[in-house]
């Protein structure tokens, strides 16, 4: 059943010849849902020096998508043994690495994770002994764990409430605990659409800052996992993360970021292999485009946030604050995010009709419009509103038209794959039309000029 069965078999030799003492084994995975799965795992000590010499005892799931989703680690405390709880433990014995989170085939191997396993272990001691009385009870407490709950996934798929099974359970994930994914959980939460929303956490060690206070005042409906699994059959899942690395270059910093995408965006198409990926994370032109290589689906189903925001705004600057209301209906922000966007509008038969004076009373009134939009930035909350506005219209197959980022080639004479901005009509699986724009000619080579500079920044990074 193991999908990728040679490289498997591959990491099992290394693992066994690097560490002769760990067993191999094939047995039932129990998720939290009551779903079973055969699992190969191994279980074995490692040695670790805290001041004396100490032979830590864990046991290592493979999953069935491995080597492109990381094992799932836990101790396996002897009854004289108590977990001590910190940044990589936790009270189940769980455990939580950075090389987990930023898992990446095939840079990543399970050699590679033992070895900070006990690098981690060696500055935090997982383990301690009991006395006679605790390891009493320790022992009941581990034959219980052991029945109900060993080789469990934070996958908690109690949401399969009602309507699941006809495919109406509408579940999105946000992957990235940073100030935007926490204002995109808020936002879409609010909205009501989705029955259920996973946070995906992945940063390092326990719950901070905005989760910690999540955990605290639970919102219905919510769940917060470190676990790839926890994603699974998502209609929508939302990137946010972005790397904080110590890149020197603009482009180091987008290389840095396509590394962290290559250890998520296969596990997340593994488990919501339907799902429609909306990315925020930035530069979103470039993400997206990241996001729809590495993941393999149809281009319709990999969409940035794009200029939604901008469209919106701008839209609203016209009709309400310069009453033209005519000019606000068709009006969009296209392109590239950042100063390069430009103002566009949807073709209809009267705009060929259109005299240079109109033109040009309504170039005067855009003019004005995006003066006033260069004075608002993007905060966070505000973006997770556009995303939550998003959401809606594609987990109800509003069949609205947003402007997104999506593949442009073939539109407006590019021909390089590249993501722009366009106004498209979005629905359950994603973007379902693109509209034509008017042909402006001022229009068409900034998005050429965008398109352009797009793919040069392509073609230096390491995809």
């Amino acid at each position: 059943q193991y999908k990728f069965r040679d490289l498997t078999i591959e990491e099992i030799k290394n693992v066994n010849k690097t560490y002769p003492n760990f067993e191999f084994s094939v047995n039932t995975y129990t998720f939290k849902d009551g779903s079973q799965k055969d699992l190969l795992n191994f279980s074995g000590t490692i040695p670790v020096k805290y001041g004396n010499s100490y032979n830590i005892p864990v046991c290592l799931w493979i999953m069935d998508s491995h080597p492109f989703a990381p094992p799932i680690c836990f101790l396996k405390p002897t009854a004289n043994m108590g977990i001590s709880v910190g940044k990589h433990v936790d009270a189940r014995g769980r455990i939580y690495l950075p090389y987990l989170q930023s898992w990446s085939h095939p840079q990543s191997t399970v050699i590679g994770l033992i070895k900070e396993m006990i690098a981690k272990f060696e500055e935090e001691l997982p383990l301690y002994s009991l006395s006679s009385a605790d390891a009493a009870r320790q022992s009941e407490l581990l034959a219980y764990i052991a029945k109900i709950t060993e080789g469990e996934t934070d996958r908690k798929a109690k949401g399969k409430i009602g309507g699941d099974k006809d495919g109406c359970f509408n579940k999105i994930t946000v992957i990235g605990a940073g100030d935007l994914g926490m204002a995109c959980v808020l936002a879409i939460t609010a909205k009501g659409t989705a029955d259920k929303v996973v946070l995906l956490d992945l940063s390092e060690g326990a719950a901070k800052g905005g989760t910690m206070d999540l955990e605290i005042f639970s919102l219905p409906n919510v769940e917060i996992s470190k676990d790839f699994s926890a994603s699974a059959n998502s209609k929508v899942v939302v990137l946010t993360v972005n790397s904080l690395g110590n890149a020197q270059t603009y482009r180091d910093v987008i290389q840095s970021n396509v590394e962290l995408f290559r250890g998520i965006i296969p596990a997340i198409s593994h488990y919501s292999q339907n799902s429609v990926l909306l990315v925020a994370s930035h530069p979103v032109e470039i993400m997206t485009y990241v996001s729809w290589k590495l993941s393999a689906f149809p281009k319709s189903r990999v969409i940035g946030v794009g200029s939604n925001l901008d469209t919106e705004r701008f839209r609203y600057i016209l009709t309400n604050l310069l009453k033209a209301e005519v000019l606000g209906k068709d009006a969009w922000i296209v392109g590239e995010q950042g100063e390069e966007k430009v103002p566009s509008w949807i073709s209809r038969n009267s705009a060929t009709q259109q005299t240079v004076a109109a033109h040009n009373s309504r170039e005067k009134v855009a003019n004005r419009a995006l003066e006033v939009l260069k004075g608002k930035g993007q905060r966070s909350w505000s973006v997770g509103l556009s995303v939550a506005d998003l959401t809606d219209s594609i987990l109800k197959d509003k069949r609205k038209v947003h402007s997104v980022s999506t593949l442009a080639k073939g539109c407006c004479n590019i021909n390089s794959e590249v993501f722009l901005s366009l106004p498209c009509i979005l629905g359950t699986h994603g973007v379902i039309e693109m509209m034509k724009l008017e042909e402006d000619p001022l229009v068409l080579e900034k998005l050429q000029s965008s398109a352009a500079s797009i793919h040069d920044l392509l073609q230096q990074l390491k995809l």
